[in-house]
């Protein structure tokens, strides 16, 4: 373990030392651009505080939400009386076994509609935090027939900051209330589909439609670049050629801010976020979020040549997949809602032919998850756990833009403290009282990426991506376990 440890220690290293010479983290931008301030009189109009607004709204929120699973689903789960909550009390948090999709991003999505809730009634992220803990307290203790669950409380809330952060930034970027009739109706949509609560605030309060001199914006016009890519996805497990799924994928990578400015210490003003979706047979139509958020940075060196900054980063993560082929085995699973550690960025001049990046961030896990060959009981089939990540790339882009070659490599390290007894018949047990993390073992996932982007016309570019998974599982009561899955895509991308 402790050599596989240093073999990753070195691999990171060597991306930040062994090259000298490129420009994003994620190579997707065709042009940097200023950026535009906020006017001062939006800033001071959306940062009014409304508590009971906000407040209404959270509770608003999960009756109508348990409404629905009561009256229209009929879900076990929202049979509740006053004998169901005084139980909950009673009884304590346990460990949960919804699916990994449930857990790991619907929940945290919850927690942005929350978290967004403060948001847009004035409070800034630490304030709306808040909102997002207590909309999670309230509905697992009293909106639930099923005990509170413990990764909830904590993937709801921390998980729920960082998408409802960068939801909200982006609902911010579109609004323009200088615009009517159709451009103006359409960018209301958007801001709605974006952030639900801060849709609904601009229609309570009649913001949706009022007429103004300004955009209406809290952060003016950010430097933000976006890209689109579409094509020809296959994922193979373990080498078996038999064992490869092939359909279509799509893949969104945005960045937001720009990276080495650090004057502004509020959270994610630089941000980046990376989402694939994929049309394929017994997989899941959500594979793949990538998540890092700037909550603080310093600068380390400015120098004619070279720039260096040094930052604390919330960072979100999720991979999924189902089972494959004749096998009938599951690839990969990872869930990582809440997880902060720093990082480091380092960018090289603009040279003639050719500029060069790099970045290294080392993170503790507060809340994980990791397929398990053995825990595979109710909804899960995956362990919880805690424990680290570390994460390295480089970028290379030669000819202005013409070719773009990304590297990066993803490791992170789980334990799973709290398992099983040794010979529990997991058929027959019943899951709400047996609250464990999982089968008891150390896990690690790698992820390796490369990507090479060429310009075919203008914005338009031809994309090849590789990605490695390889799990290595080692049981306290099990033989150890290891996978390795590789996925190739062929993909046309634009660079807006």
């Amino acid at each position: 373990m402790r050599n596989c440890f240093l073999k990753h220690i070195l691999f990171l290293s060597f991306l930040l030392l062994s090259t000298a010479s490129a420009l994003p983290q994620i190579p997707i931008r065709i042009r940097v651009t200023d950026e535009i301030p906020p006017d001062s009189t939006d800033v001071a109009r959306m940062t009014e505080k409304h508590f009971w607004r906000a407040s209404a709204e959270v509770v608003g929120f999960n009756i109508g939400l348990w409404a629905f699973d009561r009256y229209v689903q009929h879900g076990d789960f929202s049979y509740i009386n006053i004998h169901t909550i005084k139980r909950n009390f009673r009884e304590g948090f346990k460990w949960d076994n919804d699916k990994l999709g449930t857990n790991t991003f619907l929940h945290p999505y919850n927690g942005s509609l929350y978290f967004n809730a403060g948001r847009s009634n004035g409070f800034n992220f630490w304030q709306s935090e808040l909102y997002a803990i207590g909309g999670s307290a309230m509905w697992e203790l009293f909106m639930e027939n099923e005990y509170p669950s413990t990764n909830d409380f904590i993937a709801t809330p921390i998980g729920g900051a960082a998408l409802g952060e960068v939801l909200f930034r982006a609902s911010d970027a579109v609004l323009d209330d200088r615009l009517t009739g159709g451009a103006r109706a359409g960018r209301e949509i958007a801001c709605f589909l974006l952030s639900p609560m801060r849709g609904i605030n601009r229609i309570v309060t009649g913001e949706a439609w009022k007429i103004r001199p300004t955009r209406g914006r809290l952060y003016g016009q950010p430097n933000f670049a976006l890209r689109a890519s579409v094509g020809y996805r296959a994922l193979e497990y373990n080498g078996h050629f038999r064992d490869t799924h092939q359909g279509l994928a799509m893949q969104i990578d945005a960045e937001y801010g720009d990276r080495f400015e650090v004057r502004s210490t509020s959270p994610y003003d630089y941000f980046t976020f990376k989402a694939q979706l994929q049309v394929m047979k017994t997989q899941p139509l959500l594979t793949q979020i990538e998540l890092k958020g700037r909550l603080l940075a310093r600068e380390l060196f400015d120098k004619h040549d070279s720039k260096g900054s040094i930052g604390l980063y919330q960072h979100f993560d999720f991979y999924d997949s189902d089972t494959i082929g004749s096998l009938h085995k599951v690839p990969f699973k990872l869930g990582i809602p809440a997880s902060v550690g720093a990082g480091f960025m380092f960018r090289d001049i603009d040279r003639k032919h050719h500029t060069f990046d790099c970045f290294a961030h080392a993170n503790a896990i507060i809340l994980g998850s990791i397929l398990s060959d053995h825990y595979t009981t109710d909804d899960r089939n995956y362990n919880w756990a805690s424990g680290f990540s570390l994460k390295g790339g480089a970028n290379f882009v030669f000819h202005k833009n013409r070719l773009a070659i990304s590297l990066s490599h993803n490791y992170y390290r789980l334990f799973t403290w709290i398992g099983y007894k040794y010979g529990t018949d997991l058929r027959v047990v019943d899951f709400r009282k047996l609250n464990v993390m999982g089968d008891k073992s150390v896990a690690s996932l790698n992820m390796t990426e490369a990507r090479v982007d060429w310009r075919v016309w203008r914005h338009v570019f031809a994309t090849f991506l590789f990605t490695n998974y390889a799990r290595s599982s080692h049981y306290r009561d099990f033989l150890p376990v290891k996978t390795n899955s590789i996925s190739i895509a062929l993909m046309a991308s634009y660079k807006f």
